[in-house]
């Protein structure tokens, strides 16, 4: 059996950089606009952040046996969760119109065609670190909460650093 036939050895570790796309990729990326991305940038997008926030507060705010300091960790683990989940882990396009341009990548990679520090990413970024202060803050600097909150904020935001991009942890979604 030749050497090009081979199956590829898959590694056992946790993490693994994505592959960069091949040239074919590349062209049917820039072929049609991504409309899975493109509303990231638009008008109001962002807003929509502080109205799951606030929605996410009043309703652990109804439930009677949550405390405030409770109240303010489950919404913050929440929207990390989510975050986490729409951002980073999903790959592609959830609709059929550019014949898999971007199977490879997920939405923090397609926002702004990849390109770090553009001021939508910089919001993504600014949003989970501003709940953890808030969550913080409203938890009395307990240390529970602290350890909680911050491993929650950690999840979501070191993906969206530099040094992570095209990384992927437990394979993503495959």
């Amino acid at each position: 059996m030749s050497s090009a036939k081979t199956r590829k050895r898959r590694s056992s570790s946790l993490m693994y950089s994505a592959p960069p796309e091949n040239l074919e990729q590349i062209s049917d990326q820039a072929a049609l606009p991504n409309l899975n991305s493109e509303w990231v940038n638009a008008k109001g997008a962002w807003i929509v952040h502080f109205v799951i926030i606030i929605g996410l507060k009043i309703f652990y705010n109804i439930v009677p046996s949550f405390s405030q300091e409770t109240s303010w960790t489950l919404t913050n683990i929440t929207y990390m969760f989510g975050s986490y989940i729409m951002f980073h882990w999903v790959q592609g396009v959830p609709f059929e119109f550019n014949a898999g341009a971007f199977d490879n990548q997920n939405l923090w990679e397609q926002i702004d065609g990849g390109d770090q520090y553009t001021p939508a990413k910089k919001f993504l970024l600014a949003v989970p670190i501003l709940l953890f202060l808030i969550s913080t803050h409203y938890t009395h600097y307990d240390l529970t909460y602290f350890v909680i909150n911050c491993m929650a904020t950690l999840a979501v935001v070191i993906p969206k650093l530099p040094a992570f991009h095209r990384m992927r942890v437990f394979g993503g979604e495959s």
